[in-house]
């Protein structure tokens, strides 16, 4: 008979395997309740050796929100190949996905959480929001935004975001049906900003013109002559 001989980690290895299993309990649990010892224990190593990589749970998380908000900045990537309306769609997919798969680690990112406030949090929320805004606008094909589609863009955003944290509070709105609103959202608040400056609706029109008839926002066009009818 053999036994298995446990192969001594480097210190980056260790680091990286800490903050893997950090990420996997704060997306069961809220940080606040996931303890050090649950940590360690779940890594097969001893409270003190934790404490050897991270001075403390707060260091602990930064780095885990680091490693997630560099995923969830990721989501927003997608080709510049067909209409806007269907690239929309599967980013709010990706972007669901995430937040699906770590609810109480997206809520406590967003509103709570032991570095909630810290300015190494702040700089990651703003920065997984600067990824998300500059990708919008790449694929708007805009180098320089005017001021009212910055305000679209970041309204946007935000309503993603605030979207995304009730939902999570019971889940009461189907899944898809949600990341299909969010993309009419997307085109209604920037219709809207478009009925008040030229600029915007030449934007418009030249953003939607190769909309196809079976799109997201042909659909949410439909929707909104059936209410009027």
């Amino acid at each position: 008979m053999t036994t298995g001989v446990r192969r001594r980690m480097g210190v980056e290895e260790r680091r990286q395997q800490l903050i893997g299993v950090a990420l996997e309990l704060f997306s069961r649990r809220s940080p606040d309740e996931v303890s050090i010892d649950e940590i360690a224990s779940a890594a097969g190593i001893s409270r003190p050796l934790v404490y050897h990589y991270f001075p403390g749970k707060l260091s602990l998380y930064e780095a885990a929100l680091k490693r997630a908000s560099e995923d969830l900045a990721a989501r927003f990537v997608e080709p510049h190949e067909g209409p806007l309306g269907a690239r929309l769609l599967r980013v709010m997919g990706r972007f669901f996905d995430f937040v699906d798969d770590h609810g109480p680690g997206f809520y406590a990112l967003m509103r709570g959480g032991p570095a909630v406030g810290s300015s190494t949090t702040n700089a990651l929320i703003d920065g997984v929001r600067q990824a998300a805004y500059d990708q919008i606008l790449s694929h708007l094909d805009v180098a320089e935004p005017p001021a009212r589609l910055q305000l679209v863009i970041r309204s946007w955003i935000s309503l993603v975001e605030s979207t995304a944290l009730q939902w999570l509070d019971g889940r009461r709105v189907p899944r898809a049906e949600l990341e299909s609103q969010l993309v009419h959202d997307f085109a209604a608040l920037a219709a809207v900003s478009a009925a008040h400056d030229e600029e915007m609706a030449a934007l418009l029109r030249r953003v939607f013109k190769g909309e196809p008839g079976d799109g997201p926002f042909a659909d949410l066009a439909g929707r909104l002559l059936a209410l009027a009818s």
